[in-house]
């Protein structure tokens, strides 16, 4: 590494201690983001969505006719965006949809120094590559584990799932919701799929958990699901809290930039301070 770029990770990081970029946009009714109601109820373990999604971006096409997939429960990965993991419950075999959850006051864009992660005025929480530094604190602070990083890639990005962002702003819907045979998925604004879930559960109080999981979790997130069982029991943490996790880690990651990147720039600029007075003393004596 060269001083001039040493120097600009420095300001970069000093950026971010600033509050520069640190978060995304927030402007507009949360009421009105935009999400995905998971009936976990309705769901066959079909993988359609995992197909559909891998399509429209342009992944590895998972085989979705092989069952071993479901053998273990998989995370997200950076060439499946979206993967559906079955559970043996209480209540028999439940399948369940995983994916980035679309947090309401992401902690992935509020750990990004430079905006790279950030959330739209719809609701979905996006990477722009163009702005990425590849610290990878989007990583680090997400508490579902989702952004992934191509580790085997000569010209790595943060991969994760968009909500299909670019089909949203043409007016269609996430890819993996179109491609649900038995309306496992449904979008809509965050109004109107609690709307749903809520009624759903009203007129079938024997069938569902009388809760809306992310309705709260972490603040809220784009992502709502509905179960027949305990969530715990189908892999989704429950121990979270409803604070959103920005409020938990601001203090933290302005402090690891400040240790990482301030002391060391600082050091390297009195050092060039002390190479050019050396350089003038010289000249000055010649």
């Amino acid at each position: 590494m060269n001083r001039r770029d040493f120097i600009k990770i420095g300001t970069i990081a000093g950026a971010g201690l600033t509050g520069t970029g640190v978060r995304g946009e927030q402007e507009g009714d949360p009421e009105e983001f935009v999400g995905v109601l998971v009936d976990t109820t309705r769901c066959i373990g079909c993988r359609a969505c995992e197909r559909a999604c891998s399509v429209a971006h342009d992944l590895p096409v998972p085989d979705i006719e092989n069952d071993n997939a479901l053998a273990a429960v998989r995370p997200t990965s950076e060439t499946q965006w979206t993967v559906v993991n079955r559970f043996e419950t209480s209540k028999g075999e439940v399948f369940v949809k995983k994916q980035c959850m679309h947090c309401w006051q992401p902690a992935c864009g509020a750990a990004c120094l430079t905006n790279a992660m950030y959330k739209t005025r719809s609701g979905p929480v996006i990477w722009r590559g163009n702005k990425c530094m590849g610290c990878r604190f989007c990583m680090v602070s997400c508490p579902y584990d989702i952004p992934k990083f191509e580790y085997d890639s000569w010209n790595p990005k943060i991969q994760k799932c968009s909500m299909c962002h670019e089909r949203l702003v043409e007016g269609l819907e996430p890819a993996c919701v179109g491609a649900c045979p038995t309306d496992a998925l449904t979008f809509g604004s965050k109004r109107e799929l609690m709307e749903i879930a809520r009624l759903r559960i009203y007129h079938h109080p024997e069938r569902y958990v009388h809760k809306i999981y992310g309705e709260h979790e972490v603040g809220g997130t784009g992502w709502l699901y509905l179960s027949a069982v305990p969530f715990e029991e189908i892999g989704l943490r429950t121990d979270l809290g409803t604070t959103p996790y920005p409020e938990y880690t601001r203090d933290f990651l302005y402090g690891v930039p400040l240790v990482l990147f301030g002391l060391p720039a600082l050091q390297l600029g009195l050092h060039l301070l002390a190479e050019r007075k050396s350089e003038v003393m010289e000249d000055a004596s010649s």
